[in-house]
């Protein structure tokens, strides 16, 4: 009987724990807990800020709840900490726990506060799947920066030989010549410095248009390229995934009703 008990709780924790009306109030309390600490950067009133404090005592106390009730929620507690994600919870709720005022640590204390704002990728599913693809993008991304690097250190070597005599502080050597060329390629004002090269060199135009097409055009587009691929990797995987739990759910339940069956055989046996 304790035993039945206890799975009954037990399901009903995890009930609780996956329904969506208890993930709604968490990301509701997460986007309080934000507002809290945007509150703190103005000047309040002390009856304001007490306030605040205590609602914010709160919301840690709560968070600690919620991640208690999320690992009692496992089957297997070891599970609990495969996943990157409840670590990251943990210690941000445990890292909240830590006094704000009258310590050496207040600024760390702050600091985890401001990030309990992050949890909102750890509840929601898509915020998830985005931020797994941006992390798995970025071996790939990594190679196509460092041909981006190869193109600023190339153009601007090249800058620096013709253009240095137009205008040192664009052009003195390569390290400012490569900082102007990252301003070229965020479109900051480029025309002015494209048209004071002009002056001295009409068809220098060309060198601006190629740059230009190679880091804004090309290289922006590969980057966006591989993030694509790997969320639609990603977006299968996870299709995949649940077409699997679908079918292992299904498996169990045939396998209780074929067992119920085997039961209600047994018991008429029995009888007879």
């Amino acid at each position: 009987m304790t035993t039945a008990r206890s799975q009954t709780w037990f399901d009903t924790l995890k009930r609780i724990e996956r329904s969506v009306w208890f993930q709604s109030f968490i990301i509701t309390i997460i986007i309080i807990a934000a507002l809290t600490v945007g509150a703190k950067t103005y000047p309040l009133p002390y009856s304001v800020e007490l306030g605040i404090n205590y609602l914010d005592t709160l919301i840690t106390v709560f968070f600690l709840v919620e991640i208690v009730l999320r690992f009692a929620a496992y089957d297997r507690k070891a599970d609990f900490f495969k996943d990157p994600w409840n670590i990251f919870d943990t210690v941000i709720v445990i890292g909240s726990l830590i006094p704000i005022s009258n310590t050496d640590m207040v600024l760390v204390a702050r600091l985890l506060r401001v990030l309990r704002v992050l949890r909102l990728v750890s509840i929601i599913p898509d915020l998830r799947m985005l931020i797994n693809a941006l992390l798995k993008a970025i071996p790939k991304m990594g190679y196509i920066g460092l041909l981006m690097f190869i193109i600023f250190y190339i153009f601007g070597a090249a800058g620096a030989i013709f253009f240095s005599h137009i205008n040192e502080d664009l052009w003195g050597d390569i390290a400012i010549s490569m900082l102007t060329l990252f301003r070229i390629a965020t479109f900051e004002d480029w025309t002015d410095v494209m048209y004071e090269t002009m002056e001295v060199y009409p068809l220098s135009w060309v060198f601006y248009i190629i740059f230009i097409f190679l880091t804004a055009f090309v290289f922006l587009n590969m980057m966006v390229g591989v993030v694509l691929e790997v969320m639609s990797r990603e977006t299968m995987a996870e299709e995949h995934q649940n077409q699997e739990d679908h079918h292992q759910a299904l498996v169990d339940q045939i396998s209780q009703l074929q067992q119920q069956v085997q039961a209600l055989s047994d018991k008429l046996d029995r009888k007879e």
